[in-house]
């Protein structure tokens, strides 16, 4: 993959919020295909681990009301 496709999947992790977020393609100089991947995977797992803890926490509130 590419640095620049790195960037923007990085990019879209980043505003998952609806925040947008651009990173300075100029830093991609400073980084490796590897380093960019390896930024990605941590930014999905730390993604999925807030979205099952929302999920949780919806059920609890669920439960709560029923």
């Amino acid at each position: 993959m590419e640095k620049e496709q790195l960037l923007e999947e990085i990019e879209k992790l980043l505003s998952f919020d609806g925040n947008n977020t651009t990173i300075n393609p100029d830093y991609l100089a400073y980084f490796t295909c590897e380093e960019l991947e390896s930024i990605k995977k941590e930014l999905e797992r730390k993604y999925e681990n807030m979205v099952e803890e929302n999920f949780e926490w919806m059920q609890q509130f669920k439960k709560e009301f029923e």
